[in-house]
């Protein structure tokens, strides 16, 4: 009983160490680049946002958070959507922009 003990130890202890020796060689087949990132727009000039935003929040109840609002979505997209409400459609990043609540950042 003890050989067979000390056999199968021996047995796993070469096993054991063999699996290492695989685990810290090089990969036979070359690991792929990573994609380069998508690059972002440049950011919008402030006077096109400011008077974009203007014009979209001229009949918001709160003022100073759809400018706000407008401002930031404004920056990150490079457009907003023509009229007071509404035509997200012509602005697919201004549309899509969610908040923490999972609700549209954008006015």
């Amino acid at each position: 009983m003890k050989l067979l003990f000390a056999t199968l130890l021996f047995v796993s202890l070469v096993m054991s160490s063999s699996f290492v020796q695989l685990s810290l060689a090089k990969p036979l087949v070359p690991l792929p680049t990573p994609a380069a990132p998508v690059p972002h727009p440049a950011p919008a000039p402030p006077s096109f946002c400011d008077s974009k935003c203007e014009e979209r929040c001229s009949k918001a109840g709160m003022k100073d958070r759809c400018l706000k609002y407008c401002g930031i979505c404004c920056r990150d997209c490079n457009c907003v959507p023509s009229g007071t409400y509404g035509n997200k459609s012509e602005c697919p990043c201004y549309r899509d922009k969610l908040n923490s609540k999972g609700q549209p950042k954008c006015p």
